[in-house]
């Protein structure tokens, strides 16, 4: 069975893979502080029972890559494993100015969105501590897209900043006319992000459409995801596993 790890900011999320087929995942919180034998004792709890023979990892943390490539070499040496950075095939062209900025999450969701959906241009709308969106050719191309800060560092920042505001519990409230402060909170946060996403969207189909032809997949990912969905007028698909299905993909294709 195949392990894939993807460590983001805020959370880490684990999937073990029978095949092609999705077996199990979990998601736990991203700690930069925690060491190779720490994340070992963490990983090592949630996969217990599993037969795990391949990994495949990518992370956005620097320190926490650098503790997993000391608990691969001690707890994981006798498997392969796959670490996506410079050197792995992804088949992802990045068709912008400097490849080295682009995050390897990105690149994994791009490879994922175009496998699960070829014919056509995607747009993959990752809800995570930073609000991603990436643009992929019907090639398969990774275009560029835009970075707006994510749904709770920005709820976070307005409470921190806001001497009469606080934070909230994210759901949707009666009416988007909130009637006391904390459903006025929640209208503005939930409803302004779909519209900040839709809105991005529009512009992004817009330039899409002087190039390529037909209306581009927008796929929603992210453990924030769900707040949007059924809100927002542009999301048509939604994938929670689309960085793991990627990282699946990339593993096989360096076999």
């Amino acid at each position: 069975m195949l392990l894939t790890i993807d460590v983001g900011n805020t959370n880490t999320v684990l999937g073990v893979f029978q095949g092609s087929g999705l077996a199990r995942s979990w998601r736990v919180k991203t700690d930069p502080r925690n060491t190779a034998d720490e994340l070992w004792l963490q990983y090592s709890a949630l996969i217990a029972g599993y037969e795990i023979d391949g990994l495949s990892v990518c992370s956005t943390v620097p320190s926490t890559l650098r503790e997993l490539r000391t608990m691969i070499a001690t707890y994981f040496s006798d498997i392969r494993v796959t670490i996506v950075e410079p050197g792995i095939k992804t088949g992802v062209p990045l068709l912008v100015d400097n490849p080295k900025e682009i995050g390897a999450d990105r690149i994994v969701n791009s490879l994922a969105a175009h496998t699960l959906y070829p014919n056509s241009s995607s747009i993959v709308v990752d809800f995570g501590t930073s609000t991603n969106l990436d643009v992929v050719s019907p090639k398969g191309e990774f275009l560029g897209g835009a970075l707006a800060p994510g749904i709770e560092i920005s709820v976070d920042a307005l409470a921190a900043r806001a001497a009469q505001l606080r934070k909230v519990e994210l759901v949707l409230p009666r009416s988007v006319i909130g009637k006391n402060t904390v459903e006025a909170l929640q209208s503005g946060t939930i409803y302004g992000f779909a519209g900040q996403v839709d809105g991005l969207v529009h512009r992004i189909c817009q330039e899409l459409s002087a190039t390529y032809s037909g209306t581009p997949a927008v796929i929603a990912t992210g453990g924030l995801a769900p707040l949007v969905l059924g809100i927002s007028e542009t999301i048509n698909h939604h994938e929670p596993d689309l960085t793991l299905i990627g990282l699946r993909l990339i593993h096989e294709r360096n076999a």
